[in-house]
């Protein structure tokens, strides 16, 4: 069923004419937005963020052309560094970049070392950092996320390898970023932190319970797609059911692809 104003936060697409950063550790096939349409449709979602892959480090153009085809029902996420200038920030913003990656994993672009100086830089954007990283380094990075001047989106339910429980001090740090109001969580890409595994990803469930319950407006939902680097990636329809799992009221679920992705990404 379409839910108008309904939003995957986070996807990618791959084009092989376009040459892969030397740092890349994934090459996946051609992604186009044809076939990401098909998904859209299928899970009846209208707007998509679009996301920086790992693979083309700080060239963005595979991502900028593709939001360029779904217009104003396009956000994007770009990979940065600290010696951004205004005007291609500017030149950014107007394509509909509001955020700046970085993974911390290997094949990322970016480390640590810049990540406060990419924040200042983006700041007077409106744009706020993308963080994905092992999630059981949150304790130890938490102080310096509270402290950046931007707000801070957290990938894929946290990313802990392995899950960890909700009284696991890193996982406290996560609640205290979406707490102080200067972080969001994505619930996404459960395969690539679950040791149990599919269909329902059990060893996640009480993490999402949690944030579910305390911070429903705090939280952003995505595919993944294409599932870079997942060797049996979910159908639509699987996305679907678990996208039901982890959100069975339905006020909850409008909250979260809809009003929350409005709010940060300003649709």
């Amino acid at each position: 069923m379409n839910r108008t104003g309904a939003c995957d936060t986070h996807m990618h697409f791959y084009d092989h004419r376009f040459p892969s950063a030397p740092a890349a550790r994934l090459h996946p096939p051609d992604a186009t937005p044809g076939e990401y349409r098909r998904v859209q449709a299928d899970l009846g979602l209208e707007r998509v963020v679009i996301v920086q892959p790992t693979t083309y480090g700080l060239d963005n153009r595979v991502q900028l052309a593709a939001a360029a085809e779904f217009g104003r029902d396009a956000r994007i996420v770009v990979v940065v560094d600290e010696h951004v200038g205004d005007d291609e920030l500017a030149r950014l913003t107007g394509l509909g970049a509001r955020g700046a990656r970085f993974h911390m994993l290997e094949g990322g672009a970016l480390r640590w070392d810049c990540l406060s100086a990419v924040a200042d830089r983006i700041a007077p954007f409106g744009w706020h950092i993308q963080l994905q990283l092992d999630g059981n380094e949150l304790a130890d990075r938490i102080d310096q996320l509270i402290g950046l001047p931007v707000e801070v989106v957290v990938d894929h339910v946290g990313r802990f390898m392995p899950p960890v429980p909700t009284t696991h001090r890193s996982f406290r740090a996560l609640a205290r970023l979406v707490e102080s109001r200067r972080g969001w969580v994505k619930l996404s890409a459960p395969y690539e932190s679950s040791e149990t595994g599919p269909p329902d990803y059990a060893d996640l469930d009480p993490l999402i319970e949690h944030l579910v319950a305390h911070a429903p407006d705090r939280l952003l939902w995505a595919t993944n797609w294409p599932h870079p680097g997942c060797a049996d990636p979910p159908s639509p329809t699987e996305l679907a059911r678990l996208q039901h799992h982890w959100l069975p009221d339905p006020r909850t679920r409008t909250r979260v692809l809809v009003d929350n992705p409005t709010e940060l990404y300003d649709f």
